[in-house]
């Protein structure tokens, strides 16, 4: 079964320096139906403005991903790490026990767009870890990117999770193909532009929730459309 949840449905939380759109329950949006997708939690989409920024704020027990689409990011945490992130490449932070870290735009002129993701790890109380790899637009360019993976296979970030993420950016007469197991699972976010799986249309922003099937199709319908697939093993 292929569900979308469509862009436009999402909740939006704006403030001066911030617009972000939910895909599923988070802070003061709630929505019975979407409260996470198995062990994907959160999918917020973020526009930060020149110079500002999330001060500093603590985590447990979450693995956390950021995809950076456009700009760059500035991160600081209590385990001593101190990295910018720029577009390309994703960050992976295990939680664990406990870490503290803030998150800024340090650019004066230009905003930053990402993808924050939050992934329930198989294991509680975890030691801080963090990792982070640029991958560049050529890797994904008609194809699948592993980007994380339990092992940390093929160069991808290590998730405490038996989930794998992949990201692609694929065009007109590009067409991918991707098998699931009988119980798996997995979700579709398009970043930009327009694709189909499976012959349903997804737009930009939309995801899609995907059970009960083993065989994906998607087809690209614009110009560098980018997204991300996660697969999740049962």
């Amino acid at each position: 079964m292929i569900t979308i949840r469509p862009s436009q449905e999402r909740g939006t939380a704006k403030i001066d320096w911030l617009d972000s759109k939910h895909t599923f329950s988070f802070g003061s949006y709630y929505d019975p139906k979407y409260q996470g997708f198995g062990h994907l939690l959160v999918i917020n989409e973020d526009k930060i403005a020149p110079g500002k920024g999330f001060a500093t704020h603590g985590h447990q027990d979450m693995e956390i991903v950021t995809y950076v689409i456009d700009g760059e990011l500035e991160h600081k945490d209590s385990i001593g790490n101190g990295e910018t992130i720029s577009r390309g490449e994703v960050q992976r932070m295990s939680a664990g026990t406990g870490i503290r870290h803030s998150e800024f735009n340090h650019s004066n002129q230009n905003s930053v767009h990402l993808l924050q993701i939050w992934i329930v790890p198989h294991t509680r109380n975890l030691k801080p870890s963090y990792e982070q790899k640029i991958f560049s637009d050529s890797e994904k360019q008609g194809k699948l990117c592993l980007l994380v993976s339990p092992e940390g296979k093929d160069n991808s970030l290590k998730i405490h999770q038996n989930v794998s993420i992949w990201s692609s950016i694929i065009s007109e007469n590009d067409t991918i193909e991707h098998l699931f197991g009988k119980d798996d699972y997995g979700w579709v976010q398009l970043v930009n532009g327009e694709i189909t799986i499976n012959n349903q249309t997804v737009k930009a922003g939309d995801g899609v929730a995907i059970k009960d099937e083993q065989f994906l199709n998607i087809k690209g319908h614009q110009k560098n459309s980018e997204f991300l697939l996660f697969h999740f093993v049962c």
